[in-house]
């Protein structure tokens, strides 16, 4: 399956599950916040230093995806469509990228229709089986756990740029 993974342009993530374990806290005053792991966030800075294309493909929208969409500087963020297939199809064309080009983490059944249609689709470990079973990829880390981390460092190995990302940190 490394075979699919080495011809990425672009990754795209869903959020709740996936960027986090999927927990919502709404607050009393009708806020949201949820919690997001510093390695995913890393990883996908080393990936776009890599020259990879990073989205945001989630059905729910909110605040606190904008801002960390922001922070990590993610310049492709769909919220609010059900229909996450639309959306998908609306990114492949403004990209001008086909479903070969693109590897997508999801974590449950409305993902379904995009991991069908990726190049490389890829399921947090704590996904439902109908889930892992469909996909090419499953990481050992859960949703909000790293398994984004772990999914980009599965890809950068598989197209020999791993080594560039650790030389960076190693002043070589």
């Amino acid at each position: 399956m490394g075979t699919s993974a080495a011809k990425i342009q672009l990754l795209l993530l869903d959020v709740d599950g996936v960027l986090t374990d999927g927990t919502i806290l709404v607050h009393g005053d009708g806020t949201e916040s949820k919690r997001f792991h510093i390695r995913d966030g890393a990883a996908i800075v080393w990936a776009q230093r890599a020259g990879f294309k990073i989205g945001i493909l989630s059905a729910r929208n909110a605040d606190a995806t904008t801002r960390r969409a922001a922070q990590l500087g993610i310049p492709i963020v769909v919220q609010g469509l059900t229909d996450k297939l639309a959306g998908y199809e609306r990114i492949l064309a403004e990209l001008q990228l086909t479903d070969a080009d693109v590897a997508y983490m999801g974590d449950d059944l409305q993902d379904l229709p995009v991991l069908r249609r990726v190049g490389f689709a890829a399921a947090p470990a704590d996904a439902p089986e109908d889930v892992r079973s469909r996909v090419h990829w499953v990481s050992k880390a859960a949703g909000g756990d790293g398994a984004v981390r772990e999914l980009i460092e599965h890809i950068l190995r598989a197209q020999g740029t791993w080594h560039t990302a650790v030389a960076e940190f190693l002043g070589s």
